[in-house]
């Protein structure tokens, strides 16, 4: 049990992914999951609304099922399979996040200023969450896909636009954290 528990290597982790990668080309599939959203307004019928969702979501079935197990593989891992809730985080991290407003860093996963039901249900709460699903779900399908699919199928198969999208969700991300995060908090 202690094996499963405790961060992998990457020359562990990195060659299962590999290999999983290696499966899916061979059998010509794509991973993602941004276009499980796409599969699920099909599903839901807004293929008669719109004509972009009007595709035949049983091709993407092998996807919804990889979607359902990293879901209840979440929930197994957080319920069973972390050894305690604490973080290790660096120390200047701690600092950083406390000076924002975020106390409890590092001792949860999930800290209550960021994900309590009380933050999401507040007016500045909820309309994070809107405006941040928005931006997510449009920059995921303007840029062809999400970052795992671009990070870990596009480069895999050495494709420029997945490239240029990694470049862009990684400048994002350092936009975000160094000068829109600290203007929320």
């Amino acid at each position: 049990m202690e094996f499963i528990t405790q961060p992998w290597a990457w020359y562990v982790a990195g060659p299962i992914i590999a290999f999983v990668m290696f499966l899916l080309y061979y059998f010509g599939e794509r991973f993602g999951v941004s276009s499980n959203l796409e599969t699920f307004c099909s599903i839901g019928g807004a293929g008669k609304f719109v004509d972009y969702f009007k595709i035949d979501w049983k091709e993407n079935s092998w996807n919804l099922i990889f979607v359902a197990g990293s879901i209840v593989g979440g929930f197994i891992a957080f319920y069973w399979l972390s050894p305690n809730d604490a973080v290790a985080l660096n120390p200047q991290t701690v600092q950083d996040l406390a000076a924002i407003g975020i106390q409890n860093a590092g001792t949860s996963y999930l800290p209550d200023e960021i994900f309590s039901i009380d933050t999401m249900l507040s007016l500045k709460g909820f309309l994070i969450l809107i405006i941040a699903g928005i931006m997510v779900g449009f920059g995921a399908r303007w840029a062809g896909g999400c970052t795992s699919g671009h990070a870990i199928v596009g480069l895999s198969n050495l494709e420029l636009p997945s490239l240029i999208s990694v470049i862009g969700f990684f400048i994002g991300g350092l936009i975000m954290t160094w000068f829109i995060l600290p203007l929320l908090f």
